[in-house]
């Protein structure tokens, strides 16, 4: 029988789990996780942080699979075929898995040391950042920093975001975009410093290279990750800036494979959770017999910050390329922005702000590759008569909550399974408890699959 042993046990790992025995794996699976607790959705993070959910709310839900807590792999033997760990023991594999994520890229700071500064990648930090009374300074204003900066607005907290860049998000967002959710952070009581860097700290103070001092009790950093790959490294694996793997998702040893953000697929290590899931899902079904290949992961970003709808979809670059055929609405007077990047009507990029009703739809098209109705505000708008088709009818695998993952299929088989309403199918499949951005869709569906079962006894009648 397969032995699989699975180094990590972050949202990766515990996606492949679920799959394989999804796929009928019936063979031994070991996890080997770091931290104390068990895997948790980490994508909400800032949620916890600012307790609109609670360390227990973001758990995942238990798996079939050894999962060991507090142990760290130390070293592969690949001749041997063992892991070895720091608490001395061997782990025997005939398929192992990296799925060992990524770690903080720390700033350097003069001045700036433990006890002042503080990373935002578990929920051992969400307690750290808890215990802070005063105000908080957050460098780095991609979506991670803005997500904590909001959260540590909503905490009661005096709260500055500091960005290098000229606009925020600059990986999803255009200028426009940028500076409108800039001048939004702003109004609700963010102070908000683009263009500038931290070069020095004091107890109590962030000195910028402006020689603007900023009240910081605490600097949360956020300002990006790198890969883990000093496991695959001292295993002589390939590595550049990740652990390089092919469309089958193999290193250069072919029982071990790499997924999640420890993993550079064709170049890339994006870094997110969507393409995490999507490479757990394509190794599970290559691991149990199908002919699945990674090709990699159509992108699709929802800032999870409360009273801030904002989603970026496919390439920024996109946005500004003289090849594409752009759809622009901008209302900034009610803090409104939408863009749109087409070729052969199709999604290629898009920037939505304040037009939560789009988001769904826009999504689903790009997803799905489908082509964008003729017109293109009523799409916008989130008009019904713009959305080809009724939830009812997405493919069973199209992701209704992206931060938990849940397909149509899962949510109508919670709804066949006896969850008839909003609150019974977020108990049932986790839908709508992250950012709430889906509660409108699993409501329509809701209402859909119901009207369906009527319409069928009626006819039956």
């Amino acid at each position: 029988m397969t032995r699989i042993v699975i180094v990590g046990n972050g949202p990766a790992a515990h996606r492949l789990v679920e799959r394989l025995r999804a796929h009928q794996y019936t063979g031994p699976i070991t996890v080997l996780g770091r931290e104390e607790r068990p895997a948790y959705n980490r994508v909400l993070l800032a949620a916890v942080l600012d307790r609109t959910l609670s360390p227990d709310t973001v758990t995942l839900p238990a798996v079939d699979a050894e999962v060991r807590l507090r142990v760290t792999a130390t070293e592969i033997d690949r001749t041997r075929r063992v892991v070895r760990t720091d608490t001395g023991e061997e782990h025997p594999y005939d398929v192992l898995v990296l799925a060992i994520g990524s770690r903080p890229r720390m700033p350097e700071v003069p001045g700036l040391r433990a006890g002042h500064l503080q990373p935002l990648r578990t929920l051992a930090d969400c307690a750290r950042i808890d215990a802070v009374v005063g105000p908080v300074a957050v460098l780095g204003g991609g979506i991670l920093g803005v997500e904590a900066a909001r959260a540590l607005l909503a905490r009661g907290h005096d709260v500055t975001l500091v960005h290098p860049n000229p606009h925020l998000m600059d990986r999803q967002l255009d200028d426009a975009g940028g500076r409108l959710l800039a001048d939004r952070l702003g109004k609700l009581g963010v102070e908000v410093r683009l263009g500038r860097k931290a070069i020095a700290y004091r107890p109590g103070r962030l000195i910028l290279d402006s020689s603007e001092v900023v009240a910081a009790n605490l600097v949360v950093a956020c300002t990006g990750v790198i890969a883990e790959t000093g496991l695959a490294v001292r295993a002589g694996l390939a590595v550049q800036r990740g652990i390089v793997v092919d469309d089958q998702l193999r290193t250069n040893d072919a029982r071990i494979h790499a997924i999640g953000d420890c993993a550079e697929h064709d170049g890339d290590t994006p870094g997110l959770i969507a393409s995490a899931w999507d490479q757990a899902d394509t190794l599970a079904a290559l691991l149990t017999g199908a002919a699945a290949r990674y090709r990699g992961t159509r992108t699709v970003t929802r800032l999870k910050a409360r009273g801030i709808d904002l989603a970026s979809i496919g390439s920024v670059e996109g946005l500004g390329s003289p090849e594409a055929e752009v759809v622009t609405l901008s209302d900034p007077a009610r803090g409104r922005y939408a863009k749109l990047a087409l070729r052969s009507e199709r999604i290629t990029g898009a920037v939505l702000f304040g037009f939560p009703e789009a988001i769904a739809s826009v999504s689903q098209l790009h997803d799905r590759d489908l082509p964008v109705p003729a017109d293109r505000l009523a799409l916008l708008l989130g008009t019904p008569a713009a959305v080809p088709s009724g939830p009812v009818e997405l493919p069973e695998d199209a992701v209704i909550c992206r931060c938990n993952n849940v397909t149509k299929k899962s949510l109508t088989a919670a709804w066949h399974g006896g969850a008839r309403s909003v609150p019974e199918l977020a108990r049932a499949t986790r839908a709508t408890t992250g950012c709430g951005g889906c509660v409108d869709d699993v409501g329509r569906l809701c209402g859909a699959l119901a009207n369906r079962i009527e319409q069928q006894e009626e006819g039956a009648a």
